[in-house]
Order: C-alpha cells, then sequence, then structure tokens
C-alpha cells in the first residue's frame, strides 16, 4: 500500500521506515526540508514532498494520509489538506488527540466524504524494531482496509507469550493491535493507557526513591524543634545498588515490566541520573483520564496523585509552598531554614 506520512519527527519517522521495510510506498512531509531530505537519504521514506500539497499528488487515490503531528496541530493540517483531498480519502491521526475532538472531526470529514480513523500509537523511539502497539478507532469497513498498514507497524504474535486459553488463529490484539470500536475508541484507549503510564511510573519512582534514601541513618542531621528528628536510624544504614536492584527486579519479579527494563538501562548509564533535572511534562492524555474518571464516577487515586506529581515536578507547587511557610511563620514563628 502507500501512505502519506506527515510529521516524521522520531516517532514518524521510525513508523514510516518500518514500513518501507515491508515494501509500502511513504511519502514524507515535514515542516523544513531538511528534515525530508534527512528521511530521504536515511531510507525512512519512499519519498520526500515539498508541501502538504505535494503529498496529496504523489499518493494514488483512494489516499491514505497518516498525521503525527501534536494535538493542537491535527486541525490546522486537516483543513490544510481538505480543499486537495477526494471523496473516499482516507486520514488518521496517529497522534494523541483527544477522543472528543475525534469524535467532532470524523462528523466534520463525513460532509466532505473523507474518512477518519484514529489511531493511539504506543512504542516510542523503540518501536522501529519493537513494533508498536495500535489502538483503533473508526468504521469497521476502513479500519479493514487500512489491516496491512495497521499489521506491519504492529510488534506481531511473537511479541509476547500467548496467554493461557487463547486458542485458534490469533486475533489483532495478540499481534498488537485492535479495532477498539467507532471514531474516538481508539484514542480513548490511548488516553487511559497514558494515565495507567504515568502511574507504574510514579510507582516505581517513588519505590526507587525510598531504597535510594535507605542509608538515611548514617548521616548527619541537624537537631533543632523545627525538623521531626530520625527515629532509630540503626534501622537506615544500607547503601542500596539502585543499578543492581532494577536488574534483579527484571528476572522474575512481579514487578518486571519493559518500564522497568528502562530504568535499569537509565541507572545503569548514570546512577544518580546527574544528566536529568527531574522536570516531567504530561501532553494531555494523564488530565484527560481523570476528567473521564470523574464524568464516569469511578475513582482514580494512583492516577490523580501522579499527574499532580508531574505538575509538582514543574515547580507548580512553588507558591503553595511559599504560603504553607508563611502561615507557619504566621502562627508559631517557625524561620524557614
Amino acid at each position: 500500500m502507500e501512505l502519506g506520512m506527515i510529521g516524521i519527527g522520531r516517532m514518524g519517522a521510525n513508523m514510516a521506515q518500518r514500513l518501507v521495510r515491508d515494501g509500502h510506498k511513504v511519502v514524507g512531509y515535514a515542516r523544513t526540508a531538511k528534515t525530508v531530505q534527512d528521511r530521504v537519504n536515511e531510507g525512512a521514506i519512499t519519498s520526500g514532498a515539498t508541501s502538504l500539497e505535494d503529498v496529496v499528488k504523489q499518493l494514488s487515490e483512494p489516499r491514505i494520509l497518516w498525521l503525527m503531528v501534536p494535538a493542537a496541530s491535527v486541525d490546522d493540517t486537516i483543513a490544510q489538506l481538505l480543499p486537495h483531498l477526494s471523496p473516499n480519502d482516507i486520514i488518521v491521526d496517529g497522534g494523541n488527540s483527544h477522543y472528543q475532538d475525534d469524535i467532532r472531526r470524523a462528523e466534520e470529514l463525513k460532509k466532505h466524504q473523507i474518512h477518519y480513523v484514529d489511531c493511539g500509537t504506543s512504542g516510542g523511539v523503540w518501536g522501529l524494531e519493537r513494533g508498536y502497539c495500535e489502538m483503533i478507532g473508526g468504521e469497521d469497513e476502513i479500519v479493514a482496509y487500512l489491516d496491512p498498514i495497521f499489521k506491519r507497524l504492529a510488534p506481531g504474535v511473537e511479541a509476547a507469550g500467548r496467554t493461557e486459553g487463547r486458542t485458534g488463529e490469533p486475533t489483532t490484539a495478540e499481534q498488537g493491535y485492535l479495532h477498539c470500536g467507532p471514531h474516538g475508541a481508539g484514542h480513548f484507549v490511548k488516553m487511559v493507557h497514558n494515565g495507567i503510564e504515568y502511574g507504574l511510573m510514579a510507582a516505581y519512582a517513588e519505590g526507587l526513591n525510598v531504597l535510594r534514601h535507605a542509608n538515611i541513618g548514617k548521616k548527619q542531621h541537624l537537631v533543632d524543634a523545627e525538623t521531626a528528628p530520625v527515629q532509630n536510624p540503626e534501622h537506615y544504614q544500607y547503601d542500596m545498588n539502585l543499578a543492581d536492584i532494577t536488574e534483579l527486579w527484571r528476572r522474575g519479579s512481579v514487578v518486571s515490566s519493559w518500564l522497568l527494563d528502562l530504568s535499569a538501562h537509565a541507572l545503569m548509564q548514570s546512577p544518580d541520573l546527574s544528566n536529568f533535572n527531574g522536570r516531567v511534562a504530561d501532553s494531555g492524555e494523564g488530565r484527560w483520564t481523570v476528567k473521564a474518571a470523574i464524568d464516569e464516577g469511578v475513582p482514580a487515586h494512583v492516577l490523580s496523585a501522579a499527574l499532580y506529581d508531574r505538575f509538582e515536578s514543574r515547580n507548580e507547587a512553588e507558591f503553595a509552598n511559599k504560603i504553607l511557610s508563611a502561615m507557619r511563620f504566621e502562627f508559631g514563628g517557625h524561620h524557614e531554614r
């Protein structure tokens, strides 16, 4: 098959290259000509385009336009594409859009007889070799038409052992991609996926931080009325090797996972993680997951806490902490150290 890949950064380029390796034709476009030429030189795309109109011209009908652009740029990109498209062309949003935007876009494009598919895509920079987990929303017949693309991008059934009880021909879910439902369903599943990711990452981070401070009993501490002393310092005399502990947990532990694999790799490279400053962004999915939980009336304690922890990592709690400090001074004359 052939498609246009609009947005050929790290993830888009790797996805394109995975398709090219399988014989698909991929026309790539980015806002800068150098990026396009670099991707051509790398063999990540079959050919480059100089504009969105040029992408469309290089494709046969019905055209497939796969967007790998920031969620905030999707509407503008579609608006620029629309004058050049024909009935039955297909737009796939493979980024991290809000699922409610998918529902709206699908309705708007339907008036122009353009099909829309939302595809939540997970795999990061490792996807070129490992493959991409794809969560798909859209019309049955259009998703089925795109199956060769989804199948090639997916990791394949060999990526994980088969779940006990599953028999017969492996399903698409076992291969790493799933038609989750109508428009928006794919990004809804990806939204919750990323909310869970926040929680998992926070759990690893907090646990490893407890281990890192297990030697607090060896350290000298100021003794004053402002600071609670360490109780039983003899209980905290351990100098933990976090690189070895994460490596250990990768083998046979119930907390083993790919995120743990990546943590072990990071700690091996830099045991004190001095090359990071601890500022953690959130691209929206964690917020949307918490909002959906509120709308549904279901508890999401861990996911909410993980989201707020990311806000705090960006010093968004700084003024609140100043308020705390000011109140302590006002009621008790407590001075900051």
